[in-house]
C-alpha cells in the first residue's frame, strides 16, 4: 500500500532514505516535497496520527504509521537540510556584527559579510577535498630502499573546533614503505587537507597516521605535530608563547623503540 502527503521542504535535490521496514523517497520542488511511503508489513502507512508532524493529506493510520511518523519524521526533515546559500552565510556574518555591538551598515563593515564567507572558503576547503585520493597515485620500484621517508616542518594554519580560531604549527610525517612510495608533496598535502578543516590537533595527528596507512600499507608511519592555539594563547588563560605537541605512531615506529627514537632525532636537525 502507498500513502502520498506533503510537507514544505526547501530542498531541491532527490533523496532516498531507508526508515524502519519502510523505504522513503522524496520528491522535491522548490516549495513542496511529495513523500511516498512503501512498507513491507502489508498495511497501510499514514501520518494522521501523528498530525502534529505537520504531514497532512493521509487517509488512514496503524499503530506503525504513528511510530514510524514520531520516530522518523525529524530525520526526513534533518536528511534533506541542504547546504545554506551564500547569502543566508553573509546573513549569518552581519548577525554576529550585531550581537558583537556593531552596525553592518558601517561603511567600513559592507563589504565584511562578502570577505568573511570568501575567507571560510579557503579557510575550510579541506571539505571538498579527499585525502586518500591524494595518496592513490604510487611508485613501487623502490630499488631497494629499506628506511623511513621523512618530511618535516610542514607549516600549516588549522581552525579549532571548539572556538573556530586559528591553530599555526608544524608537522613532520614520516613513513617506512614496504612495497609502494608515495611523491612526498603528497604527505604535505594530506597535512593541508585535515589543516583545512575544524580540527583538535589529536584527531587531525590521527587522522593523518591512519590516511598513510590505509593508503599506503607501510611498514609504520610517524606522525608529530607542534603548534600554537589563539584558543588559549590570544584569549582564556592568555598564554602567547604556548605550544601544543602531539605524536602518533603505527607499525614499526610504534614497535621499535630504536626507530621512534631516530624519528625524534631527525625531526630535530
Amino acid at each position: 500500500m502507498v500513502v502520498f502527503a506533503t510537507k514544505t521542504f526547501k530542498q531541491t535535490k532527490r533523496t532516498k532514505r531507508k526508515v524502519q521496514k519502510g523505504i522513503v523517497h522524496i520528491h522535491s520542488t522548490y516549495n513542496n516535497t511529495l513523500v511516498t511511503i512503501s512498507t513491507t508489513q502489508g498495511g497501510v502507512v499514514a501520518w494522521s496520527s501523528a498530525g502534529a508532524c505537520g504531514f497532512r493529506g493521509a487517509r488512514k493510520s496503524t499503530p506503525f504509521a504513528a511510530k514510524m511518523a514520531a520516530e522518523n519524521v525529524k530525520s526526513f526533515d534533518e536528511g534533506t537540510d541542504s547546504k545554506p546559500t551564500r547569502a543566508e552565510a553573509e546573513e549569518a556574518v552581519r548577525t554576529l556584527l550585531k550581537w558583537a555591538g556593531e552596525d553592518p551598515k558601517r561603511e567600513g563593515l559592507l563589504d565584511t559579510p562578502k570577505r568573511v564567507t570568501k575567507a571560510y572558503e579557503e579557510f575550510f576547503r579541506g571539505y571538498k577535498l579527499d585525502a586518500h585520493k591524494e595518496l592513490s597515485k604510487t611508485f613501487e620500484d623502490i630499488q631497494g630502499f629499506d628506511d623511513m621517508v621523512l618530511v618535516k616542518d610542514i607549516e600549516f594554519v588549522s581552525h579549532c573546533e571548539h572556538h573556530m580560531v586559528p591553530i599555526i604549527g608544524k608537522a613532520h610525517v614520516a613513513y617506512w614503505p614496504d612495497q609502494k612510495i608515495v611523491g612526498i608533496s603528497k604527505l604535505a598535502r594530506i597535512v593541508d587537507i585535515y589543516a583545512k578543516r575544524l580540527v583538535s590537533q589529536e584527531s587531525m595527528t590521527k587522522q593523518i597516521v591512519n590516511t598513510i596507512d590505509e593508503a599506503l600499507s607501510p611498514l609504520g608511519c610517524a606522525v608529530m605535530i607542534d603548534a600554537n592555539h589563539q584558543c588559549m594563547s590570544i584569549r582564556g588563560v592568555n598564554k602567547l608563547h604556548s605550544s601544543t605537541t602531539t605524536s602518533m605512531f603505527s607499525g614499526v615506529f610504534k614497535k621499535d623503540i630504536d626507530v621512534q627514537r631516530r624519528f625524534m632525532d631527525m625531526i630535530k636537525y
